[in-house]
Order: C-alpha cells, then structure tokens, then sequence
C-alpha cells in the first residue's frame, strides 16, 4: 500500500513538473469563484514545477527504501536460518 501510495505521488509531481500551468490554472479553477479573474505571478509557475520536482524525489527515493527494505527482511531470515544450521 505505501508503494502504491508513493507511485501516485510521485506521478502527480511529474505531472506538475512537465505541466505547472495546467496544474496551477486546474487548482486556481477548484478554489476560487471566480477563477478568470485570478492571475497568478510568473513565480507561482516556478515553484509548481520547483513541488513537482521534490515530489518526484521524495517519491523515487520512498520507492527505493520500500524495494530495499524488502530484500533486506528476506536476506536476514536467510541468515538467521543460516546461523541456525551451524549450531546444530
């Protein structure tokens, strides 16, 4: 579920990294009334893709400790088992 979770993050910032001017006329659209007559500044539109960014980042590297934290439950009960054996 937190891999799942995380992919969808980390797709939304790409989204918002290659479109912010969609993403932010989309958000100006579902918050305000009257959304034609909002303008934003030219910075809103750097800091969108600048969100984006980070939230791809954050995204692949949650994805990489999620990957790597599964691998690692499985080799320390291979060396549990492994450790077992010799005592025996």
């Amino acid at each position: 579920m937190k891999a799942l979770l995380l992919l969808v993050a980390g797709i939304g910032g790409l989204v918002q990294t290659l479109v912010p001017r969609r993403v932010v006329r989309l958000w100006t659209k579902a918050l305000y009334r009257n959304a034609g007559e909002a303008e934003p500044r030219e910075w809103v539109h750097v800091a969108a893709r600048a969100e984006g960014a980070v939230l791809v980042l954050a995204a692949l590297v949650g994805l990489y400790g999620v990957a790597t934290a599964e691998d690692d439950e499985g080799a320390a009960g291979d060396a549990v088992e492994d450790i077992d054996a010799l005592g025996e």
